[in-house]
């Protein structure tokens, strides 16, 4: 410890006050709960030093041989010598501790020299390091010169403890000192911006710096990262487009911005891009190529970046294992996510969380809550999204008992108002059979949002009770939310159920001037209900008004078709789906044949006898 005072201790007029008063006394002083006024501590220093000179005064003067008398000692000094700033401030980013600095700052408010900038600049960023923010803004306050360090620093801390608000309001401060700033001050008030998504004053910083020529990799970098933040991909790619020189971390910055906006296919794209321009992507840019992987359904891919992991190419940590868990999970290779989850040697909330929601989604509820069982056993904390997951696990096998024990947890927790968690508990207890507590908890719900109300349509759908999906739609559009594609869609399936053609037709209208309509689920289920209805030709106007058709569409209108009669026009659209790659598998052959009967039926392109194919076999 670099506690240090005189050899000789002066009287009570060497000992000035701290600089930093009252803000920066030691930490100990007034953390022992020793509320006293300044003046009272001030009184007891001057009366402790003039005690001292006292007893110094009556002790016998003892004098060597050779004449030397030593300066007397001070039975209170740790080391001898005044602190030397330059010993101060190198000691700082030593400290591995907070009670470690507070011992360095004490050190610095009792030297004789008051402490300058530097040491102050110092005391700031570790107290920052320690997220001591409260301890750093006292040092910031008492100082009576700043210079640009001390700005940034204050607002790095900020920055660090998602004070956004702060960061804006002492970058103004500091541009009406006078204070020019630099670079890192530059990106600490665009990160701000980003949080906060404040694209105003973001775009004000960006002209502060190309006007100062601020521009490097880092600042750009900065940059890249705010404009996506809010959201605006085009900037952010101009941005990049426009770095002299890039790092891995700027490719990162822009293939994380790609992710986070849906956009995953561009974030591979440009993935490959980066491995060929010769960088070597890190764990960050790694963890989001794999979520990009998940939501675009490459598993090969996210089998090749697993490959180089366990080669060692890549660092494996525990993020990147939950990566590759979730990215499994997601791909509904839910086997292989168990592998990979039984091999990491460490795990937290989200890998299990991942893994949990793999089985839920994969229809395996079982394995989900027994897996939930482990987790609790373990004592591992759970969150909203293991929640939900294990919901949507009670929904699928129906476990009642289950539900309602997450729903006591939801109530104990006060989690109940979450949109998320709260339409999941809605679509659960629908599963369940349990439609008064599913309405009742909807009701509740302080926020209902078109998901809230689609999980109890979907719900009631789901076990056949297609009237009372239909009336929480009108429900909902009393309350005033706009239905989405899943909502237009789970509604028409009720339509269907019920030959509800005036319903389904008044959906169709509204569907029509929305884009909602283009969406191949809302078509399919369109088809569907004017196929159940017996209105042939307004499903085949609805197909050909599609821009896209998946499987399920082609297997809506081909076993419409057959359930109609219309024999002839469902092998026609056998051979059309044939000629756009999607294979006739044996499921719908056999439907169509049972509902046709021996038909003999010849044509240039397709040729049937009974259950014998031709182009088709």
């Amino acid at each position: 410890m670099l506690f240090c005072c005189s050899l000789s201790p002066p009287g009570p007029q060497a000992y000035p006050l701290p600089p930093f008063q009252p803000s920066s006394f030691p930490r100990r002083v007034r953390s022992s709960g020793e509320h006293k006024s300044n003046k009272k501590v001030e009184h007891q220093y001057f009366r402790a030093q003039s005690s001292r000179a006292k007893v110094q005064s009556l002790r016998p003067e003892t004098h060597p041989a050779d004449g030397y008398c030593p300066p007397e000692q001070d039975p209170e000094a740790d080391s001898a010598g005044s602190p030397d700033v330059d010993a101060l401030a190198s000691r700082l980013p030593s400290c591995g501790s907070v009670a470690d600095v507070r011992k360095v700052h004490a050190v610095a408010v009792r030297s004789p020299d008051a402490p300058g900038i530097f040491v102050a600049n110092n005391l700031i960023s570790s107290y920052v390091r320690f997220s001591e923010i409260s301890d750093a803004r006292k040092v910031f306050d008492g100082m009576p010169d700043r210079s640009v360090v001390s700005w940034t620093a204050m607002m790095n801390g900020y920055q660090k403890s998602g004070n956004y608000t702060e960061v804006v309001r002492l970058f103004l401060d500091m541009v009406r000192s006078g204070v020019r700033g630099n670079s890192l001050s530059f990106v600490c008030q665009l990160k701000s911006c980003g949080g906060q998504c404040n694209a105003k004053l973001g775009r004000q910083v960006h002209c502060c710096v190309v006007k100062g020529r601020w521009g490097n990799v880092i600042v750009d970098s900065a940059l890249v990262h705010f404009y996506a933040q809010c959201g605006d991909l085009a900037s952010a790619l101009m941005m990049f487009d426009k770095m002299a020189s890039r790092d891995v971390i700027s490719w990162t910055t822009m293939i994380t911005a790609y992710v986070q906006q849906g956009r995953g296919d561009k974030a591979l794209q440009m993935f490959s891009e980066m491995v060929s321009e010769g960088f070597l992507p890190n764990e960050f840019t790694v963890c989001s190529i794999l979520k990009a992987c998940a939501e675009e359904k490459a598993l090969r891919c996210g089998k090749q970046l697993h490959g180089a992991v366990v080669k060692k190419l890549y660092k494996d940590d525990i993020h990147v294992g939950s990566a590759l868990v979730t990215m499994y999970a997601r791909n509904g290779e839910v086997f292989d996510a168990q592998a990979v989850f039984d091999m990491m040697p460490r795990r937290n909330t989200i890998t299990w969380t991942s893994l949990i929601s793999g089985y839920a989604q994969s229809g395996h509820g079982e394995k989900a809550i027994l897996l939930f069982r482990q987790m609790k056993m373990r004592r591992v904390s759970v969150n909203n999204l293991t929640i939900v997951s294990l919901l949507s696990a009670c929904g699928s096998i129906r476990s009642l008992c289950l539900g309602k024990e997450l729903h006591a947890h939801i109530i104990k927790n006060s989690i109940q108002e979450n949109l998320q968690i709260g339409s999941t508990l809605v679509w659960c207890y629908c599963k369940c059979g349990e439609y008064m507590y599913a309405a009742r908890i909807l009701e509740e719900m302080p926020d209902r949002d078109a998901i809230s109300w689609t999980a109890m349509i979907s719900g009631y759908n789901s076990v056949g009770h297609s009237a009372e999906a239909l009336k929480s739609l009108d429900d909902m559009l009393w309350d005033g939310v706009t239905p989405n594609t899943y909502t237009y869609s789970s509604a028409l399936k009720a339509c269907a159920k019920l030959e509800a053609l005036r319903d389904g037709r008044r959906i169709h209208g509204v569907v029509n001037k929305t884009p909602a309509f283009s969406d191949v689920f809302v078509g399919s289920s369109l088809i569907e209900m004017y196929m159940r209805c017996g209105k042939v030709d307004e499903a085949r106007r609805v197909f050909d008004a599609m821009p896209e058709h998946n499987l399920v569409t082609w297997k809506v209108i081909i076993t419409g078709f057959a359930q109609n009669g219309l024999c002839e026009e469902a092998f026609k659209y056998m051979y059309l789906m044939q000629q756009e790659g999607h294979n006739v598998d044996d499921f719908m052959l056999s439907k169509v044949l049972t509902s046709c009967g021996n038909l003999d039926w010849k044509s240039d392109d397709i040729s049937l006898s009974g259950s014998t194919t031709g182009s088709l076999g």
